[in-house]
């Protein structure tokens, strides 16, 4: 902690020499000044860490340097010293924004302690400004694009909603943008300045998710060593985004259910509730109402999180918007790549497809595009062949039926989509714009898995089509993170 620059301002010459002295040899840099006139102008023109004040000048007393120098640097933290010192003016000078009140008979070694506890603020503070600045910045950087009407109705929605505390619950697809909307509705909320923490309960162990998300106490289970605080309370102030609350088993639905009751939760394998003050934001991109319907999801749960409901449509339903998003993808992208325009023929192809994967394939696409281009015009040509031709080229999915139910539609998309890949599932789960898991638990849904399995000779590591995720029942070698990555 050395070289950090001290700004001293006292009209006794002898006063300023000494703590010159004292401070210089710890290593700092001490600029004196004997008025506080003088001090404002060293202020405006240079940066300091600690300023040490008189009280009493003939000029101007301390308590006006104080707060002409917070003016200058609401950061810097300011000591102020006196020969008469009393505890009412002590708190009267922390009130006014002072860092501490010392007497000038100190000894030297509570002067250095008092101005390294400053510095150490002076850390944290700009530390926590900093890293507001990049919350920020990075929040700008993912902002919410689309002109359709659909999506203004979302964000006349978010308009609404955003400043109150009541639950919300997003639905929509995967790769619409569920975890956006959550954090535009964080920032533009009373809570902006806590924290924004999110989870998704399909990623994370069954296991750990309870305790993940409420916290454990030393020995509670194998591996708890020490008491962990749980993401609710790490969200304290602030807002907490539950992703895929779908996923989440029904032992942890009652926990999370006395958690928005109460305002309250309890440590996996403790017994004294702990007060709780977040917001939750949850999302799905699954039907609860049909889980509620089926016994997969409890119905309290399901009516406690749906307080306000806010629907994202799928990029096939705003088609308008794919030209804005492909302009918006190409400019984040151009401090990299370079400038990149797109041909009206490829433009139009983007138009016709129906992007499974929505926002999310759409940027996907566009970005390997933009690394494959070499001439800086992206032709029709340039784009994947699952956009150019569908959804395989042998022909688009075919509707058997009018009378076909949604699932009947997704299985067989599904299927299609399987048989283009040689059912190589990692693949087939990138096309669809789905995890890995979430297209295995499709599989075994709908009766695929055995199906497409049997009596087929997997392919083992080294060969071509070797697929990690696939093998008996589905299951393979993959990483934990490809096996439980996020929607």
């Amino acid at each position: 902690m050395a070289g950090e620059k001290i700004l001293v301002i006292d009209d006794e010459t002898s006063m300023t020499q000494f703590l010159g002295i004292v401070l210089k040899k710890e290593g700092f840099q001490v600029t004196a000044v004997n008025s506080g006139r003088e001090a404002l102008e060293r202020a405006r023109a240079e940066s300091f860490d600690v300023a040490i004040t008189d009280f009493k000048m003939p000029d101007t007393d301390g308590i006006e340097v104080l707060s002409a120098l917070k003016k200058i640097d609401p950061n810097l933290p300011v000591i102020l010293m006196t020969a008469y010192a009393s505890q009412k003016s002590a708190i009267d000078a922390v009130n006014l924004g002072a860092f501490q009140y010392l007497e000038k008979n100190a000894k030297n070694e509570e002067i250095r302690v008092v101005v390294k506890n400053a510095l150490e603020m002076r850390k944290v503070q700009n530390e926590n400004s900093y890293l507001k600045r990049e919350l920020k910045r990075s929040h700008e950087e993912k902002e919410i694009i689309g002109n359709s009407e659909e999506m203004i109705k979302v964000f006349k929605m978010v308009d609404k909603v955003a400043d109150t505390d009541s639950t919300i619950l997003i639905v929509g697809e995967s790769g619409t943008g569920k975890e956006l909307v959550a954090r535009e509705i964080h920032y533009r909320s009373r809570r902006n300045t806590g924290p924004f923490v999110s989870i998704n309960c399909g990623a994370i162990p069954r296991d750990l998710l309870e305790s993940n998300l409420f916290g454990h106490v030393k020995g509670s289970f194998t591996g708890a060593h020490k008491d962990q605080a749980g993401l609710f309370t790490v969200a304290e102030g602030g807002t907490f985004f539950l992703d895929e609350v779908g996923e989440m088993p029904s032992a942890t639905q009652v926990k999370l259910l006395r958690a928005l009751q109460e305002r309250e939760i309890i440590p996996v394998g403790g017994t004294t509730p702990i007060k709780i003050d977040c917001r939750l934001v949850a999302a799905t991109n699954a039907d609860l109402e049909r889980e509620v319907a089926e016994g997969r999801f409890r119905a309290d749960l399901y009516y406690r999180l749906n307080v306000i409901p806010v629907k994202l449509p799928p990029l096939r339903h705003r088609r308008e918007d794919i030209p804005v998003l492909v302009d918006h993808f190409l400019k984040k992208l151009a401090p990299t790549a370079g400038a990149k325009t797109v041909t009206k023929d490829a433009l139009e192809v983007l138009g016709k497809y129906d992007w499974p994967g929505n926002v999310r394939e759409l940027e996907n696409a566009i970005e390997r595009s933009v690394i494959l281009d070499e001439s800086g015009v992206i032709e029709d040509e340039d784009l994947p062949e699952r956009i150019r031709f569908g959804t395989t080229p042998k022909g688009s999915l075919v509707i058997d039926s009018p009378n076909m139910s949604l699932e009947e539609l997704e299985r067989e998309y599904i299927l299609k989509v399987l048989d283009y890949t040689r059912w190589q599932k990692k693949r087939a789960s990138e096309i669809l714009g789905i995890n890995a898991s979430t297209l295995y638990r499709k599989l075994l849904a709908y009766g695929l898995e055995k199906q497409g399995d049997r009596g087929r000779i997997l392919p083992g590591p080294g060969h071509p089509e070797y697929d990690p995720f696939e093998g008996e029942n589905g299951e393979g070698g993959g990483t934990s993170d490809e096996r439980t990555g996020t929607d």
